[in-house]
């Protein structure tokens, strides 16, 4: 195993979370990139474009609610790439409908995408962090963390449920040396899917009134670099004109 620290970004999309994979590779980790198999060519162009860029990087093809292939996942990264060093779960799950038109087929499957497959990331995470008494693991949360909105009762739900998940694993984890920490991103973020609803993008963005992916990805790295005499568990992240 290589003794270059690694960095593993549990759904890392074209926004977000490649962003995050972006700024840790900057770091000088060995970042690796999931999302499910049928991704697996998006997140090898990213994996590319990091190398090109002087970073490392590996893609791999694995859904984060199957359990076996979490602790494959890891396990594999700890003995080809080198040791955890950073674990970011980045899955959104966003989904919208009245709650008499939510079947439970929709319910639990945001539930396993937000919720689930966060809990199988942050306990492998603290099964290989916590014998060497260092790491950050780091959830990315939205508004639904915090408050239900009308229409979002799945995604509520889901999101809700990570949140205390994160809050128990930094009561436990964190004596241990692990630093857990939960970022609320509260507003629309710069994306494929923002550019598809908003025709004015480049106005909100020249007015600084969206999220920007690259800004968001500074918190992570500044949440893994700090010291623990002063740890932040929830950061949240609006624009500075967002209503809330």
């Amino acid at each position: 195993m290589s003794s270059t620290p690694s960095c593993l970004i549990v759904g890392a999309g074209d926004g977000v979370g490649a962003a995050i994979a972006r700024a840790f590779a900057k770091e000088g980790l060995a970042v690796c990139i999931t999302r499910r198999p049928r991704h697996l060519e998006q997140l090898e162009a990213l994996a590319a474009s990091i190398r090109a860029g002087g970073g490392q990087a590996h893609a791999f093809g694995v859904d984060a609610r199957n359990e076996a292939g979490m602790i494959a996942l890891v396990d594999r990264i700890e003995a080809e790439i080198g040791p955890l060093e950073v674990v970011v779960f980045n899955i959104g799950a966003n989904v919208r409908f009245p709650v008499v038109e939510t079947t439970a087929q929709v319910y639990s499957k945001v539930w396993e995408m937000a919720a689930l497959a966060g809990f199988f990331t942050g306990r492998e995470a603290a099964r290989v962090m916590g014998p060497r008494g260092k790491g950050s693991i780091l959830f990315t949360g939205a508004t639904a963390s915090t408050r239900g909105g009308a229409g979002f009762s799945a995604f509520a739900g889901a999101k809700a449920a990570l949140r205390q998940l994160a809050q128990s694993l930094a009561r436990e984890m964190g004596p241990r040396g692990i630093h857990v920490a939960h970022v609320v991103v509260d507003g629309m973020i710069d994306g494929t899917f923002a550019r598809s609803i908003a025709p004015d993008i480049q106005a909100l963005l020249d007015e600084d009134t969206i999220l920007k992916p690259d800004e968001i990805a500074k918190n992570y790295v500044w949440l893994h670099n700090q010291q623990r005499s002063a740890w932040t568990f929830e950061l949240d992240l609006r624009p500075w004109k967002e209503t809330w």
